[in-house]
């Protein structure tokens, strides 16, 4: 009888627990050492040097690569650093397409240092081939993806994209940070390379800064093995360790996660403080079709306008579970103002244009209660209208 393959949740489980034959520990050590003794002259245990190879994060880049159907994964200091590496792919006078709905520090890496060194990005909607058709040039290279987008959940048909691009022989790089393997595989839609800002789901805890890249391909894999290696932004073995602890309830967290973030966007589409609410859960939302045909599930982050910018300040004053931070992915609930934290570095007329204006919040629901987050919320909301609005009346 063909043996069954394992089940994601029971992959993740399990990430590093037979990895150690010597003791049979259950949890992979932190092998904390950066140097490795040699047998002798012109022999190796596999293990030289910590910048290029550890136990710990062996581990770890070995089930990252195979939760993401990938050749070879690179755990990276933090997702920027996870970037930087995979930028350093390209160089004087090569050309990105890069969706238009952007991080912040994706938009500032590119504008501020990359194009020093001669790389330029075009921005656009990457769902729309004609857009792409159009951005393409001799010296573009690859395609940019984040789907759903950081923070109006624009959604890519990476499938689409990656077939166009491979037509074009361009690489199709997509960041996977919100959605996690869990509920999407890029790779299996035809990416070349997943980047993650493990800081966020993976790690799961607002406790681990960390940034993981997946490739396929051998050429490619062995590149970025170079790249790793010769950059030096790697993982240290505890944060390693720390990581893979993480992950192991990803699965739990996401469903958590995805079922508290459409109670709350729903509870909102119904408020009156509320204009819009940006989910790709939604029959009308943009990409819904898209979103389900190539992903398991949504994410736990999502964005809405508020009516009036006045009730931002109120807004985040009040709330008292949820908290005012910056990032998104962990347990606990926080909520951001992009046009002033996670995106002030694209200009203000970019930002505006998107629709990253100043209404505009940002919401990462933990695995809280539903009825303590939603009456967090709602507290703070009515708060806020009373407040802007009860002082009309007085006036």
């Amino acid at each position: 009888m063909e043996k069954k393959p394992l089940s994601i949740e029971s992959r993740l489980a399990q990430i590093g627990s037979i990895e150690e034959p010597v003791t049979g520990a259950v949890n992979f050590p932190i092998y904390q050492a950066t140097a490795f003794r040699h047998p002798k002259l012109g022999q190796s245990t596999g293990f030289d040097y910590a910048r290029t190879k550890s136990p710990t994060r062996k581990v770890l880049e070995e089930a990252s690569a195979q939760l993401e159907s990938g050749d070879a994964g690179f755990a990276c200091s933090s997702g920027m650093a996870a970037l930087q590496t995979i930028f350093s792919l390209f160089g004087q006078g090569d050309h990105l397409i890069v969706s238009l709905d952007l991080y912040g520090g994706t938009y500032r890496m590119l504008e501020r240092i990359f194009s020093k060194f001669g790389v330029s990005a075009t921005y656009i909607d990457t769902n729309d081939l004609d857009e792409l058709e159009k951005s393409r040039r001799p010296e573009t290279k690859a395609v940019f993806i984040e789907t759903p987008t950081n923070p109006l959940m624009m959604i890519t048909d990476i499938e689409k994209v990656a077939t166009w691009a491979k037509r074009h022989q361009l690489l199709t790089i997509v960041d996977n940070t919100l959605l996690t393997p869990f509920f999407q595989r890029p790779i299996e839609l035809g990416a070349d390379i997943v980047i993650h800002s493990a800081t966020k789901y993976l790690g799961g805890h607002n406790d681990v800064l960390a940034g993981l890249i997946v490739t396929k391909g051998k050429e490619l894999s062995e590149e970025m093995f170079f790249l790793h290696n010769s950059i030096g932004a790697v993982l240290g073995a505890s944060d390693s360790y720390q990581l893979m602890r993480g992950m192991k309830t990803l699965a739990l967290r996401m469903e958590r996660h995805e079922s508290n973030a459409k109670a709350v966007a729903e509870f909102l589409k119904t408020h009156p403080a509320i204009d819009e609410v940006f989910h790709p859960a939604f029959p009308d939302h943009p990409g819904h079709d898209i979103q389900n045909k190539q992903s398991s599930g949504n994410t736990g982050i999502f964005s809405f306008k508020v009516k009036d910018a006045r009730y931002v300040e109120p807004i985040l004053r009040h709330i008292r579970l949820i908290a005012f931070a910056e990032s998104l992915g962990g347990v606990e609930s926080l909520m951001t103002y992009p046009a002033v934290q996670t995106h002030a570095d694209i200009p203000e007329e970019i930002r505006k244009a998107v629709g990253v204006d100043d209404r505009l919040l940002r919401f990462s629901v933990g695995i809280e209660h539903i009825d303590d987050l939603i009456a967090d919320l709602g507290g703070a909301l009515d708060a806020a209208v009373e407040e802007i609005e009860g002082g009309k009346h007085h006036e």
